[in-house]
């Protein structure tokens, strides 16, 4: 049974210029329950790589344009990319010739002369190893998360009177990643709401993205704590200062964005580092767009506020690029004009949240390549 879970779900990239030898592959992926998309040359592998994020790549050597040895190098200059695991197909078995595949981190060869019972087990095997590794990965930053108290996204809505907030969260591969939310509580009148990512991460990096985000989350809770200056940018300067001055951390790529109700005087005060523009949706749905640079990018992250008067009925969404570059089957991205498209169509009468949750799940079909975060502000 563990074996057939494996095959259902993985997405094979078949990189072959000879139409008979990749039809006869293709034939026999699919028929062990593989889904496989291919490619005649590294040129077109590489681009149906990036669109596709496939959990396997499989090319020949010997092709047109662009070989399979220069394939695998331009994949490991993709930080991205080079992380998918990747097999040779070739009609050689020369010592040489593999091991000159094996200096380009490949996890095997596979001969085309091979059965294909000896191809499935072993595409199979690989992705059964993939997943075991995946499963130690969750279990020690899981664990690691949990020894330095680091909880990244709150389990609990925040209770504001005049205001329903909520948030919804899927880490990637259930893995405690780099998104991060918090709620802080200035005073009776106004709260603040953050929405940050520590971008760039992949598996070997997940430990550092919990450390990250609990380090900004920490800093900026610092920085509201110690002041009783309520402008999203002037709290963005602040913790950009402190990101900036910590070599540890100031190369590393991180969004935030800072939203503070005032339930008084029923306005939202906004200013972003990096990160996606704020929809707002009154009458219609707008992209209110930050041109504050990435935390720690530079000294003077130029932060400026955007203040905007609410009224009942109004809508606030914050979101990280989970979201937008949630992908469908075929590769295709969600985007942000269609997310923008969705919200000025959103139902009045039911939750906001619940229809976005649907909308995207069932876009991607519920596989997700980024950590997906999103927070919603109902003004009552």
């Amino acid at each position: 049974m563990e074996q057939e879970n494996i095959k259902s779900n993985g997405r094979i990239l078949l990189v072959e210029d000879e139409f008979n030898i990749a039809k006869l592959f293709t034939y026999n992926l699919a028929k062990a329950g593989f889904q496989c998309d291919v490619a005649v040359n590294g040129r077109e592998g590489y681009e149906l790589a990036e669109k596709i994020k496939p959990d396997l790549i499989i090319s020949d050597v010997m092709m047109p344009e662009v070989d399979g040895h220069e394939f695998r190098r331009m994949l490991l200059n993709n930080p991205e990319l080079k992380q998918i695991p990747f097999v040779f197909l070739t009609a050689k078995g020369e010592e040489d010739d593999i091991l000159q595949g094996y200096d380009l981190e490949i996890e095997d060869y596979i001969i085309k002369t091979s059965s294909p019972k000896i191809v499935i087990a072993k595409v199979s095997a690989i992705l059964k190893s993939l997943e075991k590794e995946r499963v130690k990965v969750v279990d020690e930053v899981q664990k690691a998360a949990d020894s330095m108290g680091t909880k990244v996204v709150p389990d609990d809505f925040p209770l504001f009177e005049g205001f329903n907030i909520k948030h919804w969260h899927i880490p990637f591969k259930s893995i405690p990643g780099g998104d991060f939310i918090d709620y802080f509580k200035l005073d009776e009148d106004n709260i603040a709401v953050i929405l940050g990512d520590v971008m760039g991460k992949r598996w070997g990096a997940f430990y550092f993205a919990v450390a990250y985000a609990g380090y900004v989350r920490s800093a900026a809770r610092f920085v509201l704590e110690s002041s009783n200056d309520y402008q999203p940018s002037h709290i963005l300067h602040k913790v950009n200062e402190s990101v900036f001055k910590d070599e540890r951390i100031s190369e590393v790529f991180i969004t935030l964005s800072v939203l503070i109700l005032d339930k008084k005087n029923k306005t939202a005060r906004y200013s972003g580092a990096g990160d996606l523009p704020l929809i707002y949706r009154s009458d219609k749905a707008e992209k209110i767009i930050s041109k504050g640079v990435l935390l720690g990018f530079s000294h003077s992250g130029e932060y400026e506020d955007v203040e905007i008067k609410l009224k009942s009925g109004d809508k606030l969404f914050l979101f990280t690029d989970g979201i937008t570059e949630a992908r469908n089957k075929s590769g295709e991205l969600y985007g942000e004009e269609r997310f923008l498209e969705f919200v000025s169509n959103i139902n009045n009468e039911e939750d906001p949240l619940d229809q976005i949750q649907k909308e995207i799940l069932t876009y991607c079909g519920g596989e997700m390549d980024d950590d997906l975060s999103l927070i919603s502000v109902n003004v009552l």
